[in-house]
C-alpha cells in the first residue's frame, strides 16, 4: 500500500482464549472428541437452560414490539429496572441515565479504551483477561500496565506494586478491577476492594470494574458490587447476562456510572461513551426485554443457587484431583469459572515433552514449536497434541508466570475426572521427560 495502513496498536490485539481453537480444529480428524477447556462457554458444555426461562424469551417473540429498534441507550423500563437492583445495594446511587447497554461487554471494553487518549493508561491486573489487556495497549500503542496477582495469596492483588506503579507512572488514569477474576476464578475481600478505591482517590484516578461474574461465586464467598464501596470516586461497572442466565450468544452487555457528576473529565468520558452508542442507533433489544422478566420469575434465585452449587462442587472435586501434584501452585477457586495452574518455578525447560502416539498430530506440533515460545505454550501444545485437551497459557494472560487456565463447566462427572486425572499424567510426564 502507498501509506501504513495500521497503527502499532494493532499488534497488541491477541486472544488466545480463542486463537488456540484454531491449532485444536487442525487436530479435529485425529481425535474421537476434543476437550476445550479454553473458553468459559456453559453451554458448550451443555449446562441446560430452563425450560421457564425458554418460554419467557419465546413468548417475547411473539410481540410485535419486539422486532423495532430499542432506545439508543437501552430500554427504559429495564434500565429503571437495573438502576434500582443497583440502589438496593447500599451504596452509589444511579437512575436509568447512569445504564447503557452495549453489544455484549466486549463492544463496551473497547469503546471505553478507544475513546480515551493514547497517553492515558488504565493499569490492570496480571495474569490478565485478553480482551481487557489487548484494547487497552492496543489504544496506547504500547505494552499493557498491569498490577500483579500473587498466587501465592490466594491471587489477590499486590497492592503495595499497584501503589507504586500508579504513583510513579503518571500517565495512568483508572484502574482496572475483575471481580470475581478471570482467569484466576479469585473474589475480592472489601477490605482489599476499599484500598484500591483509596489509592484511586488519592491518585484523582477512575475505576472501571468488570462484574460480569459478580452473582456467580460458592463455597460461601460473598462478591462485593463496584456501588456498594466506590464511595465518591468516579467509576464504570460492566455488568451482563451472558454468563449469569446463562446466554452468552445474546451479546447483550451494559455499563453503570457512577460519581459522574464528581469530575468533568470523567463525565466527558461517560457522555462520549452514550454517543458512541447513539451513533450505532440502539443495540440487541430481544435480551433487554427479558431481563426483568426472568429476573423478576420466582424461580430464578433458585436457579442461580443450583447453578453456582455445581460450579463449587467441580471447584472443589478439581482441587482434590490436583493436590497431589509437586510441581504446580493453584488454589481453590471461589467465582467465575476458572482455575489458574501454576508451574513451580523450575518445572518447566525446554526439551520436554510428551508422547505423541499420532503421526498427523506430531506433524501439527512440529510447525507449532520454535525456539521463542514460552515454555508454559510449549505444554500446552503438547497438551493439545497428545491428550486431545485445549487449555490457555497464562504467558498469554500477560503475565510472566507459567502455567495455564482451565473451566470449571463440564457438566459430566465422568468427563471431568478423565479431563483432569489426564492433566495430571500430562504433567508428570512432561516434568519428568527431561
Amino acid at each position: 500500500m502507498r501509506q501504513k495502513l495500521l497503527r502499532d496498536g494493532a499488534n497488541e490485539l491477541n486472544y488466545e482464549i480463542r486463537g488456540i481453537v484454531k491449532k485444536a480444529e487442525q487436530l479435529r480428524p485425529y481425535f474421537p472428541e476434543i476437550f476445550w477447556e479454553n473458553i468459559g462457554d456453559p453451554i458448550a458444555k451443555h449446562q441446560e437452560v430452563p425450560q421457564w426461562m425458554k418460554e419467557s424469551i419465546a413468548g417475547l417473540l411473539m410481540e410485535d414490539a419486539t422486532y423495532g429498534y430499542s432506545h439508543s441507550k437501552g430500554l427504559l423500563a429495564t434500565r429503571e429496572y437495573l438502576a434500582n437492583l443497583t440502589n438496593v445495594r447500599k451504596g452509589a446511587h444511579i437512575s436509568a441515565d447512569d445504564i447503557t447497554f452495549f453489544n455484549g461487554l466486549g463492544d463496551a471494553i473497547g469503546k471505553i479504551y478507544q475513546y480515551l487518549l493514547p497517553t492515558s493508561r488504565v493499569i490492570g491486573p496480571s495474569p490478565a483477561y485478553s480482551t481487557h489487556s489487548s484494547a487497552e495497549a492496543a489504544h496506547a500503542n504500547h505494552h499493557p500496565i498491569t498490577y500483579m496477582l500473587d498466587p501465592n495469596n490466594s491471587w489477590y492483588p499486590d497492592l503495595d506494586d499497584l501503589y507504586n506503579k500508579v504513583k510513579y507512572n503518571p500517565q495512568i488514569v483508572g484502574i482496572l478491577i475483575i471481580n470475581p477474576d478471570n482467569p484466576t476464578g479469585m473474589v475480592y475481600p472489601r477490605a482489599i476492594l476499599e484500598r484500591m478505591v483509596a489509592i484511586a482517590r488519592e491518585f484523582d484516578l477512575f475505576i472501571i470494574c468488570d462484574e460480569i461474574y459478580l452473582n456467580i461465586t460458592y463455597n460461601r464467598q460473598p462478591s462485593h458490587a463496584l456501588c456498594e464501596y466506590i464511595g465518591d470516586v468516579p467509576g464504570i461497572a460492566l455488568k451482563g447476562i451472558s454468563k449469569e442466565f446463562p446466554w452468552p450468544g445474546a451479546r447483550c452487555g451494559w455499563v453503570e456510572y457512577y460519581n459522574r457528576g464528581r469530575d468533568k473529565e470523567f463525565d466527558r468520558l461517560c457522555q462520549t461513551l452514550d454517543n458512541a452508542k447513539m451513533m450505532e442507533v440502539s443495540s440487541t433489544k430481544l435480551p433487554q426485554l427479558a431481563i426483568p422478566k426472568i429476573m423478576e420469575d420466582s424461580r430464578y434465585l433458585a436457579f442461580r443457587q443450583e447453578f453456582n452449587a455445581k460450579i463449587g462442587a467441580r471447584a472443589q472435586r478439581i482441587s482434590e484431583i490436583l493436590s497431589p501434584v509437586q510441581s504446580i501452585t493453584f488454589n481453590q477457586t471461589n467465582g467465575a469459572f476458572y482455575n489458574t495452574i501454576i508451574f513451580k518455578e523450575g518445572a518447566l525447560r525446554q526439551g520436554q515433552h510428551l508422547h505423541i502416539t499420532k503421526p498427523e498430530a506430531r506433524l501439527l506440533l512440529d510447525g507449532w514449536l520454535h525456539d521463542e515460545l514460552p515454555l508454559d505454550k510449549r505444554f500446552v501444545y503438547y497438551l493439545l497434541a497428545a491428550k486431545g485437551i485445549c487449555v490457555v497459557p497464562v504467558s498469554s494472560f500477560c503475565s510472566d508466570l507459567l502455567g495455564f487456565r482451565v473451566t470449571l463447566l463440564e457438566n459430566t462427572p465422568e468427563k471431568l475426572e478423565y479431563i483432569f486425572s489426564t492433566i495430571i499424567e500430562a504433567i508428570e510426564e512432561y516434568v519428568a521427560s527431561a
